[in-house]
């Protein structure tokens, strides 16, 4: 019998059971949209996530197959489309937001939703990593994404709302990695990548922002 496969899908996680499904040999089609696979030693399970242009990236884990992350990618056929609707949504509305500047209220309005959610998220990553929070705090950083001091008390910038999941899933990792190394040495990175194979992507897609981890 077969041991049960875990795969992800921004998030949500999936469990298949029993015989490797049957695919065709080449590479699944999803329309619109290039599917990338890529195999990462670190990562613990299949991964598809639409990336800003549409591409679909599949990164596979060393026990895995193509095969495998092919399936997965067509049995999600209909996630990858409403996926891509969002991600096309979300590129439109930052191009008007750049060329319109938010408004006082909707900047408001972001910041109480930075209050709620980033704490909630943080805490919920810190129980999965196992890693202890003296403090959360939000608030309006003009440098840094996050900081965390020696005594665990970790501060997040407001903006990380406004960034994709993925993205704003990476900075809290890093800062509660920081947690058990307060530097930036090769340790921390295994640390980070152990936890986010894809975090040299996000830290891409923050460079462009250019406002840096610290």
């Amino acid at each position: 019998m077969q041991a049960r496969l875990p795969f992800e899908v921004q998030g949500s996680t999936f469990q298949v059971q029993g015989s490797t499904p049957q695919v065709p040999g080449s590479t699944p089609q999803v329309p619109g949209s290039p599917v990338i696979f890529v195999r990462h030693p670190r990562a613990r399970r299949y991964l598809i996530r639409v990336d800003d242009d549409g591409a679909v990236r599949v990164t596979i884990p060393r026990w895995g197959s193509k095969r495998e992350a092919a399936a997965f990618v067509e049995r999600e056929q209909r996630w990858i489309a409403k996926e891509r609707r969002r991600v096309e949504q979300e590129r439109e509305r930052a191009k008007r937001n750049r060329a319109e500047g938010p408004s006082p209220e909707a900047i408001g309005a972001l910041r109480e939703r930075a209050m709620r959610e980033l704490p909630i998220r943080l805490r919920e990553l810190a129980a999965t990593h196992g890693v202890r929070v003296a403090r959360v705090s939000v608030r309006n950083q003009k440098w840094r994404w996050g900081s965390c001091s020696k005594n665990g008390h970790i501060c997040l910038n407001w903006r990380l709302v406004q960034m994709p999941d993925w993205v704003r899933d990476y900075v809290i990792v890093h800062e509660l990695m920081h947690v058990k190394r307060m530097d930036h040495s090769p340790k921390f990175w295994t640390l980070v990548a152990r936890v986010c194979p894809e975090f040299q992507e996000a830290r891409k897609w923050l460079r462009s922002f250019q406002r840096p981890v610290d």
